[in-house]
C-alpha cells in the first residue's frame, strides 16, 4: 500500500490514476491531494482501452510498466496526445521483447501492446529523455538480466529516486556530463509513503509574474530543488532575477525549499544548450519573461519543444510576435529581444496548457490585456492556476 500526499490533481494525474485502476490496483482518493494506491503484485489484463487523455508522461511510463506482464492492451489518448511520437519508447521496448501494433498511423496512438517475457537491454539515449529512460527502467523490473542505460547528457532522475524509495536497487555511475544507470531484473517493489514536493514547472508561473510585474513579491513554498530540474531558476538568476531560496530541506528523497521572487530588472542571456534537459518544459515561460528583459535572450538546442503537446517553438514565436515582441524562430531555437510589450492580442494555444499560462502571465505586465484561446486545457497540469493567480492580485478572467 502506498499513501500519497501533496498530489497535484491535474487532468494528467487523474487519467493516470484511472489507468492504474484499470490495470488492477485499488485507487482511493482520501482527500484533496491525498490518495491511497494498493497494488496487486503486478499489472492485470484490463477490460477496455487505456485512455490516457493528454498525459504524455503517463502513457509512455505505463507502456513500459505494462510491457513486463503477459497482457495485451490498447493505449489511446486525446487528439493532442495522438499527435505525439511514440516510437522513441516502443522501439527500445520492442528490443526487450514487447510487441506493438499500430492501430492507425505509425508512431502515433492508438497502439496495441503485448508484453511479457522481456529481456534486459543496453541502450544509449540520443536525446535526454526521462520519459524513455523511465519506461525502460519500469520494463526492466520484470525483465531477465540487466537493463543498462547510458545518458550522454543527464535527464531528470525522479524515477531512479522513486524506485529506490520503493525498495529497488538502481545503480547510477557518473560519466562526464552524463551517467550510466543499471537495474537488475526480477526486483519487486514495496509500497511506501510518498510526499510530493511542489512542481518547479508549475511554480514557474507565479514566480515569473513576481519577476515582471512592478512592485511584486511572490513566495512559493515547498518547491522541488532537484538540480536536474532547476535550470530555469539558474537562468533567471543569470538574467539578474531577485530569487531567494529559504527553508531548504529534504522531503521524500528530494531537495525542496521556499522560493521568493521580487520584481527585477532582467537582462537577456544566452542559455547554455546543455541546460535544456533540466528545463525543457519551462522554455515557454522563460520566453515570456525574456520579453521584458533588456537585450536578447537566446534559446537554442530545444528542438524537443516541437514534439510536446504542440509545436511550442512555433506557438511561442507567433504569440510573442502578436503581442508586439521581437522574436526570431529557428529550427531548434528562439531568440527573444526584450522591450515594451504591447499585448492586446488573442493568442492561439493549440490546446497547450503551458502556452496558455505563459501568455496569460505575459499579459499581466503588458500594456494591454492578452487573451488566450482554449484555456480549459490549463487543467491538464495546473487546475488551480486561475484562482491562485487571482489570489495574488492578478486580473485574470475565465471566459
Amino acid at each position: 500500500m502506498t499513501e500519497i500526499t501533496g498530489l497535484l490533481e491535474g487532468d494528467d494525474i487523474l487519467a493516470t490514476a484511472r489507468a492504474v485502476a484499470a490495470f488492477g490496483a485499488d485507487v482511493e482518493r482520501l482527500g484533496p491531494g491525498h490518495w491511497r494506491v494498493t497494488g496487486r503484485g503486478g499489472f492485470r489484463q484490463p477490460e477496455g482501452v487505456i485512455d490516457c487523455g493528454n498525459a504524455g508522461t503517463g502513457v509512455r511510463l505505463l507502456m513500459g510498466a505494462a510491457a513486463g506482464y503477459p497482457i495485451t492492451v490498447t493505449f489511446d489518448g486525446d487528439a493532442s496526445l495522438r499527435k505525439r511520437p511514440m516510437m522513441r519508447v516502443t522501439g527500445p521496448l520492442s528490443d526487450m521483447g514487447a510487441r506493438f501494433e499500430w492501430q492507425g498511423e505509425e508512431d502515433r496512438l492508438p497502439l496495441q501492446l503485448t508484453g511479457g517475457a522481456l529481456a534486459g537491454l543496453t541502450f544509449t539515449q540520443t536525446v535526454a529523455s526521462a520519459q524513455v529512460k523511465s519506461a525502460l527502467l519500469l520494463a526492466g523490473l520484470n525483465a531477465s538480466g540487466n537493463t543498462d542505460i547510458t545518458e550522454p547528457e543527464r535527464s531528470r532522475d525522479h524515477t531512479e529516486r522513486m524506485l529506490r524509495a520503493f525498495g529497488a536497487e538502481v545503480q547510477v555511475t557518473e560519466q562526464g556530463e552524463g551517467c550510466r544507470i543499471r537495474l537488475q531484473g526480477g526486483q519487486s517493489l514495496t509500497g511506501t509513503a510518498v510526499s510530493v514536493p511542489g512542481d518547479p514547472s508549475s511554480a514557474a508561473f507565479p514566480l515569473a509574474a513576481g519577476l515582471i510585474v512592478p512592485g511584486s513579491v511572490v513566495t512559493v513554498e515547498n518547491v522541488m530543488l532537484n538540480p536536474l530540474r532547476t535550470g530555469l531558476f539558474e537562468t533567471w538568476r543569470e538574467m539578474g532575477a531577485d530569487l531567494e531560496i529559504t527553508n531548504r530541506r529534504e522531503s521524500g528523497g528530494e531537495a525542496v525549499g521556499d522560493i521568493t521572487a521580487r520584481h527585477s530588472a532582467l537582462t537577456g542571456v544566452v542559455v547554455p544548450e546543455a541546460r535544456a534537459a533540466s528545463m525543457i518544459d519551462e522554455y515557454p515561460i522563460l520566453a515570456a519573461t525574456a520579453a521584458f528583459a533588456s537585450g536578447q535572450t537566446v534559446m537554442r538546442g530545444i528542438g524537443e519543444m516541437r514534439v510536446k503537446e504542440s509545436d511550442r517553438i512555433a506557438l511561442m514565436a507567433r504569440g510573442l510576435a502578436a503581442c508586439g515582441v521581437a522574436v526570431e524562430e529557428e529550427a531548434e531555437g528562439l531568440i527573444v529581444t526584450g522591450g515594451p510589450v504591447a499585448g492586446g492580442a488573442t493568442v492561439e494555444t493549440a490546446h497547450d496548457h503551458r502556452i496558455a499560462m505563459s501568455h496569460l502571465v505575459l499579459g499581466l505586465a503588458a500594456a494591454r490585456p492578452v487573451t488566450v484561446r482554449d484555456p480549459e486545457m490549463i487543467a491538464t497540469s495546473f487546475p488551480g492556476f486561475v484562482a491562485l493567480m487571482q489570489g495574488l492580485g492578478a486580473d485574470i478572467e475565465a471566459g
